[in-house]
């Protein structure tokens, strides 16, 4: 077993979408002390992601808006994987449920969404919060 200080960086990240995410950011900042890292805007003033930390801990989040179908409002997770493209392959011969087919976004990420049979959206890329890309 690796207990090396890499084999335990993380790579598993809660994800929230809020109606109003600035005053969430606010919140958070203010009541819970995260630190505020990064804030991607997308178009018509919606944060399409942020990116929080708190000590070693990170959340990202996004307004909520109609990113994909069925998940506007929804809570997720993300997870790094050094490889997206092998790990979509691999997700959709085991049969899911893509939201979000593979992509590259405007933040410097290659990723994708599959709901799980729960409901729960998991958006599985190479992007890892700290990793602040230049707007």
């Amino acid at each position: 077993m690796d207990y090396s200080a890499a084999a335990f960086a993380p790579n598993v990240f809660p994800v929230l979408s809020y109606q109003d995410a600035p005053a969430a950011i606010e919140w958070l900042v203010a009541t819970l002390g995260f630190e505020a890292v990064a804030i991607y805007h997308g178009n018509n003033g919606v944060i399409d992601q942020a990116e929080l930390r708190l000590g070693p801990g990170w959340i990202m989040l996004s307004s909520t808006h109609d990113r994909a179908p069925g998940i506007a409002g929804s809570q997720g997770v993300a997870i790094y994987v050094d490889d997206v493209d092998v790990h979509y392959a691999h997700a959709c011969a085991a049969g899911a449920d893509v939201v979000i087919e593979l992509r590259d976004t405007h933040y410097g990420a290659r990723d994708y969404m599959v709901r799980d049979p729960e409901g729960h959206c998991w958006s599985v890329g190479n992007y890892r919060p700290g990793r602040v890309i230049p707007t």
